[in-house]
């Protein structure tokens, strides 16, 4: 923990920049855009430090625009995996032994790095390369990054505090040690944020981190390293490698030395992980610690008592926001029947306003899907929908992947509540709506607790407390995240920790205290001032 204790800045909220038209930041990050369109960049490994190039390169091009190549990347071998383990577990000693405050400081950097002179950067590669809308950008690469890393910092520091009581005879303390070993880092291509959170939130409490980004976020993950490598994060505490999956978590998990896990990604790659672990307990030097945060159903229930435009917002906003590919993007609705025709009259309205297309153009909501694979996914489900005699699509089902990955944003409405595009998790802009009896509100209460094997979000809307409180203890474990009359997206570092249960992942709250608690080892510390020396207790005689 260091020589002494010190105040470390008040951690508030980064406030979002508008990108009104206009505005200087508008100006600063279309420039950057055609900057960075324009170039074509290399990213090679980064282990210990130093970039390494395999030879075995993939190609990055951005889904609103495929055949446009941005760079290639490096694929890893074996003996990369095994040379990044290596590195840092040399790294580990020193790193671990730095005071608490010398680790915030650099993350802290970091922090005002990304909210100054890489601001614009790292919201125009998270725009070319995942396609997200300049606004996505701000809230997930810019503000929600700066917001992990200050609170992070925040939370370090309160763990730190937390002593137990001691007595003039002993003193106790509690040592917070990181984690023996090294820790491996999945992240995902939707969230920036995330991709950076996942290795620094493990490397800030003193651990050392081999990272594997999404193969279809390098792009901003090499702005995120170049952000780290300012900072001053040492060489050897965090290493990222791209390649086969499966070749890198095997390579990783036979090590002894594996001690910790933190993932986010889809729910069966997570399962297929945890039982890898189990099956090497024997060789782990240290039981591993498993961090998972996978996939969701969201839903949004709606009370005949709702506000209809604010049903019809929350769904327009949670569904299809940067195309739906949140975890706790709203997939499945229940509306009371008795409001269902002006929720769907202002739903309809407000979907057939959105402009689609690049994220060049910032008038345009929707932009394109990651990749082929999720677009052809989505494409066979919007298929089935309509020929089914079970659903029907009411506003969008088009879709166009000639230039970019584009899915019209889909509206559709079942009167089976139990059909595929209701439990079925899809990661795409597609929201399925099922219209229940006014009289069957407890019902469709219980239908939503047992539809869906997962629990990450979800949303009600009602204007009747009594039947709000009917609804919160309905769903208690159906969301790890539940939202009243609100969408069931926008978690804010802070503020709503983020995390589900059941088939969404162990809920161990990104942008908190308690994810970071599973990345230190305690050591507890007893002194006794004077010792006994006589073992005879008063009742021996």
């Amino acid at each position: 923990m260091g020589k002494g204790f010190f105040k470390v800045p008040v951690a508030v909220n980064e406030p979002v920049k508008d990108y009104a038209i206009g505005s200087p930041e508008r100006a600063e990050v279309s420039k950057m855009y055609k900057k960075m369109y324009d170039q074509t960049i290399e990213v090679p490994l980064f282990i210990n430090g130093k970039n390494l190039k395999t030879g075995n390169t993939a190609t990055m091009s951005c889904p609103h625009d495929h055949k446009h190549i941005l760079g290639t990347y490096h694929n890893a071998e074996k003996k990369h995996i095994d040379k990044a383990i290596s590195t840092a577990l040399d790294a580990r000693t020193k790193w671990a032994e730095m005071p608490w405050e010398q680790r915030a400081g650099i993350f802290l950097r970091a922090a005002e790095l990304i909210a100054g002179p890489y601001r614009a950067k790292i919201n125009a590669a998270t725009m070319l390369g995942q396609s997200k809308t300049i606004y996505q950008a701000e809230i997930d690469a810019a503000c929600e990054l700066i917001d992990f890393l200050r609170f992070n910092v925040q939370f370090m520091t309160e763990i730190y505090h937390e002593q137990p009581a001691s007595t003039s005879g002993a003193w106790n303390r509690l040592e917070y040690r990181p984690l023996e070993g090294f820790v491996y880092a999945i992240t995902p291509f939707n969230f920036t944020a995330i991709a950076a959170n996942l290795p620094a939130s493990v490397a800030l409490m003193g651990n050392v981190v081999v990272w594997k980004p999404s193969d279809s976020q390098v792009y901003s993950a090499k702005v995120i390293l170049d952000i780290f490598k300012e900072a001053g994060v040492p060489d050897g505490v965090i290493n990222m490698v791209m390649g086969d999956p499966v070749m890198i978590t095997d390579t990783v998990l036979a090590s002894p030395d594996f001690s910790g896990l933190h993932f986010t990604g889809s729910t069966n790659v997570f399962k297929d992980i945890w039982q890898k672990i189990g099956t090497n307990i024997h060789n782990y030097k240290t039981y591993p610690r498993i961090v998972g945060e996978t996939g969701g159903k969201d839903f949004i229930v709606a009370h005949k008592t709702a506000n209809p435009q604010q049903v019809a917002t929350a769904i327009a906003r949670g569904a299809f926001e940067f195309q739906g590919q949140k975890c706790s993007a709203a997939s499945r609705c229940y509306i009371s029947e008795s409001i269902w025709d002006k929720v769907e009259k202002f739903l309809v309205a407000d979907v057939n306003s959105f402009k689609m297309g690049s994220p060049e153009d910032m008038g345009n909501f929707i932009t394109a899907v990651i990749h082929e694979g999720s677009f052809d996914k989505l494409a066979s489900y919007i298929d089935k929908a309509k020929k089914d005699k079970k659903a029907k699509i009411i506003v969008g089902g088009n879709y166009d992947k000639s230039e970019g990955y584009f899915i019209e944003p889909t509206v559709i409405v079942t009167k089976d509540p139990n059909y595929t595009t209701m439990s079925t998790e899809l990661f795409g802009p597609v929201v399925t709506i099922y219209v229940f009896e006014d009289k069957k509100w407890e019902e469709t209460l219980e239908l939503v607790d047992n539809t869906s094997e997962y629990a990450l979000t979800g949303a009600v809307f009602s204007e009747d407390r009594y039947e709000l409180e009917v609804a919160i203890k309905a769903l208690k474990n159906a969301a790890g995240n539940f939202y009243i009359n609100d969408k069931p997206t926008g978690a804010v570092v802070g503020q709503q920790p983020f995390g589900g249960a059941r088939a969404s992942g162990t809920n161990d709250k990104a942008g908190s205290k308690l994810n970071l608690l599973r990345w230190i080892s305690p050591r507890m510390i007893k002194e006794t001032f004077v010792s006994p020396t006589d073992y005879k207790y008063p009742f021996l005689g």
